[in-house]
């Protein structure tokens, strides 16, 4: 990663003040030409560094330079370290060295005033490696094959071209072409199993710009809704919601109006709710619910049926 190795030979300079092409070279795993090119990128970037010829000659950087306060301003030097803090919360490659040298560099001590986690409650190792597996795919333009569950629980094999992770409402998404579907589609990883890497590389430029035009199945088209909630529901609708969605009334009841994505999902989501959804609209959405309940019930009550000691 150039930004990492650019920092990184900054840092390095200002701890020896001069080295050689080769000792770089060497140090970040990079032909020479290479480092060189870092040079003039660096010095193109105001950062006082230069090649001394001749006998003895290196790279230099000038003596009384000093990153923090010739280049970037108190609250530049902030919004940076917050910016490599997101990113680190998603577990991008090399970014904890990035941020512990320009931490350093910036003279910051508390820059471990916030911690960002993705990640839910009580996930456990496989999803973290799910979550990395799609990162490299991505970084390394590699197709991926996975399982795939979709809302009605059918499980499919799908292979895809890996294009953006996105972040949506409390959960990850992946955008990819899907060779099955032959069009862009947004999967939500929880729904995604048995990962795999294949050594197939695709060519992300025209995908992206094709992309854009592409509508998420996900997310295509929202329903307005309208729940009335019991005193006891405070607790989750303001986790689901935001503030200007709520209404609250005199008795301690709510009111919640929304737009959200339509789908099977969304009866299945408002069962979760429980006793403390006390009225529903669209009534479409409140017979599904009911149809639901009605099944569960049924399954329950069933006189003879099986119990979980019997499994």
């Amino acid at each position: 990663m150039q930004i990492s190795r650019l920092f990184g030979i900054v840092y390095y300079l200002l701890e020896k003040k001069e080295t050689t092409g080769k000792e770089l070279a060497d140090r970040f795993e990079v032909s020479v030409r290479t480092i060189y090119r870092d040079i003039e990128t660096l010095s193109s970037a105001g950062i006082p560094v230069y090649t001394n010829q001749g006998k003895g000659g290196g790279i230099v950087i000038l003596d009384k330079f000093i990153l923090n306060k010739s280049v970037l301003s108190e609250k530049e030097q902030d919004e940076i370290l917050l910016a490599l803090q997101n990113l680190s919360a998603a577990r991008y490659p090399e970014i904890e060295t990035i941020l512990s040298r320009l931490s350093s560099l910036f003279k910051k001590s508390d820059v471990n005033w916030i911690e960002l986690d993705f990640s839910p409650w009580g996930s456990d190792e496989r999803n973290k490696e799910n979550f990395n597996a799609l990162k490299m795919a991505i970084i390394s333009k590699h197709i991926i094959i996975f399982e795939y569950f979709n809302t009605s629980g059918v499980k499919s094999l799908r292979r895809v071209e890996p294009i953006k992770l996105i972040f949506k409402d409390k959960a990850w998404y992946l955008k990819a072409y899907c060779y099955d579907k032959r069009t862009y589609r947004t999967f939500k990883i929880s729904r995604m199993a048995n990962i795999e890497i294949t050594e197939d590389v695709f060519e992300q430029g025209t995908l992206v710009e094709s992309a854009a035009e592409a509508t998420d199945n996900q997310f295509q088209k929202n329903i307005d809704i309208r729940l009335k909630i019991s005193p006891a529901g405070a607790y989750r609708i303001y986790d689901d919601f935001s503030e200007k969605e709520i209404t609250k009334h005199e008795d301690g009841s709510f009111t919640v109006i929304a737009s959200m994505p339509e789908g099977d999902w969304l009866s299945n989501y408002f069962l979760s709710y429980g006793p403390i959804i006390e009225a529903m609209e669209p009534q479409s959405l409140r017979d599904a619910v009911m149809s639901k309940i009605e099944v569960m019930m049924g399954n329950l009550n069933r006189k003879g049926g099986p119990t979980l000691r019997d499994h």
